[in-house]
């Protein structure tokens, strides 16, 4: 597992051992910050300065590709043991301490210090921790008016209903093997 691209390009990213966490592949990391640099709702402005939030981070392969392509912070949320280790060990690799802070459960926050423009959620599949969490979000601040929500499922499970917090639509979806990225819009703000 390595970062795609940006100013760590090729750097090798440790992953705990066992199954208990799912890194998302490097191909579908890559699809994904494609779209985002590509549609007519993203674009490089959206990664440049922006405030990211990695929800479930497990090695943090997420928020550090988002650092890398330019994005000024990340503040990654987990709470297993294993992938923190892992987790604190990519951060360091990466020299990128300066510029993340680490939290425990994304379903208990505490309050934002300032709300996220890009939120990537990549949570256990199949256990409807996508509300919880995005629930717990908008009561304590994080998520910016507008923000991007990308939130990655199962293949086969329903997509999250998060109104009013998302839209009844996503702005995409992608399939990419076992996994489903859905894009969203939070918040009224026009597509």
């Amino acid at each position: 597992m390595r970062i795609v691209a940006g100013q760590w390009r090729g750097r090798a990213l440790v992953a705990p051992p066992g199954r208990t966490t799912r890194p998302t592949a490097d191909r579908v990391r890559q699809a994904l910050f494609d779209m985002l640099l590509h549609a007519p709702w993203g674009g490089y402005d959206l990664m440049a300065q922006a405030h990211v939030l990695d929800g479930f981070a497990g090695t943090g392969a997420l928020g550090l590709e988002a650092l890398s392509r330019g994005a000024v912070h990340c503040t990654f949320f987990e709470t297993d043991r294993a992938a923190l280790a892992a987790l604190r060990a990519n951060i360091a690799a990466c020299r990128a301490a300066g510029r993340t802070t680490l939290r425990g459960d994304i379903t208990r926050p505490p309050a934002a210090a300032r709300p996220c423009d890009l939120l990537l959620l990549d949570p256990p599949y199949g256990q409807g921790l996508p509300e919880r969490a995005l629930a717990a979000l908008s009561r304590t601040g994080w998520i910016a008016l507008g923000a991007l929500v990308v939130i990655e499922t199962g293949a086969d499970e329903p997509l999250p209903t998060c109104a009013p917090i998302l839209p009844e639509a996503p702005l995409a979806e992608r399939h990419h093997g076992a996994a489903r990225l859905s894009i969203w819009r939070a918040g009224a703000m026009p597509q």
